[in-house]
């Protein structure tokens, strides 16, 4: 017979109140077989965090840390989007999350250790008020901090917002979705008991000393309690850590290789063009390794593996000195790689307009690094929309950024965009987002594609600038300049003596300590991201880096104005023409048709696309000025209040013994007595007009059915200059009853609405 067991015996579960809600960390009951596994509730958002490990793979000399986090539908009550009703590859966010995840803690693993470790976080419920990103990463930190696997940390992950109140600005630890509506910083920084190690931002043109305020706030009242709150689960319920084998060069192999290469790698690092200095670096590397540790094929196997052994080390040994040489020759002697001073940005160039059916479009070069940017203006139909575990939103700006692998020279295979360009592209939208207009000061919908045509160091800061020139280009109405800039920092083998580095190169992001990238205009900064390797950065060392870098944006600012000074006053003639206007709710129906009919036969008729909102808003594109005009004339007469006194220009479309009823607008017409057809007697009404002509009309009257009746003979009258006096036969009307709207069914038939706006739901 079964028995029945408590799954929650043994768990363990800490608690501490983080931002005005309580935080829950528990241990024990779930994922038992993996080596750690933690359950965060933060509100009513909970994340399982697991984490394990194997022995490394033959042959392996990179570190095989696999993180992977996923949002499934099911955790806010919904059902996933498309035909198969299960979720597929990871979504955008799902993808900058992992990489939040994994950045803080890569560089916190022991030097040389290889084991593969796997970190899997799935949100199990979500309360549509507090994310699960950061709480992914506190529940991941924890999981390895609890687990048997050897860990530098743990690490801590928060959210700050800014939101301005009547006793001025306060920040905010972990502000809810609805709070950040109102924030005008968010900030997502990561750090341990020695410091700060990632931090991304999003601001709107906030000065150094807001954000600096933003970190610091981060870090007092965030990070250290969690730091605390992981603490103590590890205290009460972490195991025995096991170091395993740590693949290192040995002390042998470290002085030969430094004996053989030193001086010959260190001439080599000191020249100028990057393809030469790899190059010449590479056939050393080579020439060394083939010399004297090459593989042995003519002893036995156990030889063979020994000298494959020997030389993988090598390999290692002289990465370890190229670094080492490379980190010397600036902390001592302040000599970069090309030659530059510490603060000293590479040259630059720009040029706008290089893509003649673009709608803009930009090439911008720093140094050895280039991105051409272009620029599309689109209506509502291509807004992105975005359908994750918030509610769905639609996006007007995107910016993609492409990384091919001719632009490092190389061969690689090719495929869709991996998780660096989904975040280097991230950021670069992030960065240029505050400055672009509002959708009702410019309608359009806006992307960006930049493609990095060279690399040598920081060409997600490239994209920004580039971005920023081709939306000036395109006529797009931003705010003020935007501008990219990184900061390395190199120190000594003690970690004291350091230096800030301004635009670092490739080599100094690969052998650096950091990639500090800040985005921003004159006034203030608008994104951020660090990644560290080194073990953390103090608030106080981070206020001189935001310092050097704005600086050094404001230097590159000043030339992407010579290139061009703003925005230019017209759009690109390839550009489509967006107006939008504003009709009553009730006459959506009426505008639209039955089964779609009057929106569809508009849109064919000028040549235009029409989008229409639930609150009345109505955008209307196309390519000229007389398609959009004439298709806006035609919306505003078939949804406008028929008035008493308005004159129209209008079409005969039936004739009767008594008068003629003339359409005003589609599914709207007026009966005009054949009294007021003309100034004089008319026997007839065909005496005076034919069926299908134009005439131009004035509205005498509407009754309280809504009738319209109309008169030719006022507007005859008044163009000669003298008064109408209306006819005491007012006519009939009733036949056909005259009713604005009754011929195309009035505003009650909506049945089209939707499927017949273009496919578009904003919701």
């Amino acid at each position: 017979m079964a028995t029945m067991i408590d799954i929650t015996q043994g768990t363990t579960r800490v608690t501490r109140e983080i931002g005005g809600r309580t935080l829950t960390l528990e241990t024990g009951a779930i994922a038992r077989q993996a080596g750690g596994s933690v359950l965060a509730t933060y509100g009513e958002t909970t994340v399982l965090a697991t984490v394990v490990r194997a022995n490394p793979r033959d042959g392996i000399d990179f570190f095989p840390l696999t993180v992977d986090y996923r949002e499934r539908p099911s955790a806010a009550g919904k059902f996933p989007g498309g035909f198969k009703k299960r979720e597929g590859p990871p979504s955008e966010k799902e993808i900058l999350t992992m990489r939040m995840i994994d950045r803080p803690i890569r560089p916190l693993f022991p030097d040389g250790f290889l084991d593969e470790v796997l970190i899997q976080v799935f949100v199990l419920s979500h309360d549509g008020e507090n994310d699960s990103d950061v709480l992914a990463c506190v529940a991941s930190s924890a999981a390895l901090a609890i687990s048997d696997i050897p860990f530098e940390g743990p690490t801590a992950t928060v959210r700050v917002g800014r939101i301005h109140t009547d006793m001025g600005p306060q920040y905010v630890i972990n502000p809810t979705v609805t709070q950040l509506d109102y924030s005008d910083l968010d900030i997502v920084v990561a750090g341990h008991k020695d410091g700060l190690n990632m931090i991304e931002v999003g601001a709107a043109e906030v000065n150094e000393e807001g954000v600096h305020g933003g970190l610091e706030f981060g870090l007092r009242n965030g990070i250290m309690p969690l730091l605390d709150m992981i603490a103590e689960l590890t205290t009460k319920a972490g195991k025995k850590k096991v170091d395993g084998e740590l693949h290192l060069p040995t002390p042998e192999i470290i002085e030969k290789v430094r004996h053989l290469a030193e001086k010959e790698l260190l001439q080599h690092r000191q020249i100028k063009g990057k393809k030469e200095r790899n190059d010449k670096i590479a056939e050393l590397f080579k020439r060394t390794l083939d010399t004297y540790f090459p593989v042995r094929t003519d002893g036995s196997i156990k030889d063979m593996e020994e000298s494959k052994k020997q030389r993988s080390m090598a390999r290692n040994a002289m990465s370890r000195l190229d670094e080492k040489l490379t980190r010397k020759l600036i902390v001592d002697k302040g000599i970069r790689a090309d030659g530059r001073a510490p603060k000293e940005i590479r040259p630059l160039a720009g040029q706008v307009g290089i893509l003649a059916r673009a709608h803009g479009s930009a090439l911008f070069q720093r140094g050895e690094t280039q991105t051409i940017c272009s620029v599309t203006l689109g209506t509502g139909k291509d807004e992105q929309i975005i359908d994750g575990l918030l509610p769905e939103y639609s996006k007007k700006f995107t910016l993609h950024y492409n990384f091919p692998p001719f632009s490092t020279g190389e061969v690689k295979r090719i495929s869709s965009p991996g998780r660096r360009e989904i975040g280097h592209g991230a950021l670069a939208e992030r960065s240029l987002l505050p400055i672009m207009p509002t959708p009702d000061a410019f309608p359009y919908t806006v992307r960006i594609v930049s493609d990095v045509t060279e690399s040598n160091g920081s060409s997600s800061m490239a994209s920004v600038c580039g971005g920023c020139l081709a939306l000036m280009d395109a006529g797009v109405p931003i705010r003020a300049t935007c501008a990219g800039i990184s900061v390395g920092r190199f120190a000594d083998e003690h970690d004291k003596n350091e230096i800030f580095v301004t635009d670092i190169l490739g080599e100094e992001d690969f052998y650096g300590d950091m990639d500090f990238k800040v985005a921003g205009t004159r006034d203030g900064i608008t994104g951020i991201q660090l990644d560290l390797k080194t073990r953390g950065l103090s608030i106080e060392q981070i206020g001189r880096i935001l310092e050097q870098a704005r600086l050094g944006r404001l230097e590159i600012i000043d030339i992407m104005e010579r290139i061009i000074a703003g925005p230019r006053g017209e759009l690109s003639k390839y550009a489509p023409r967006v107006v939008t206007l504003k009709i009553e709710p009730d006459k959506i129906g009426k505008l639209i048709g039955p089964g779609g009919k009057n929106i569809r036969g508009l849109q064919e008729r000028w040549q235009v696309t029409i989008d229409v909102d639930d609150d009345g808003t109505v955008q209307v594109a196309g390519v000229g000025s007389e398609s959009i005009n004439g298709a806006r004339s035609e919306i505003e007469a078939l949804c406008e209040e028929i008035k008493v006194g308005t004159v129209y220009e209008g079409k005969v479309v039936s004739m009767k013994d008594f008068g003629a009823f003339i359409e005003l607008a589609p599914g709207t017409d007026g009966m005009c007595h054949v009294s007021e057809l003309a100034d004089g007697y008319v026997q007839s009404p065909g005496d005076v007009v034919k069926l299908g002509d134009t005439v131009k009309v004035k509205v005498i009257l509407v009754d309280d059915q809504g009738r319209i009746k109309l008169s030719r003979k006022a507007v005859i009258m008044e163009e000669r200059g003298e008064t109408y006096v209306p006819a005491e036969r007012t006519g009939g009307g009733g036949d056909r009853g005259g009713r604005g709207g009754d011929r195309g069914g009035r505003g009650g038939d909506r049945g089209g609405r939707g499927g017949d706006r273009g496919g578009r739901d904003r919701r």
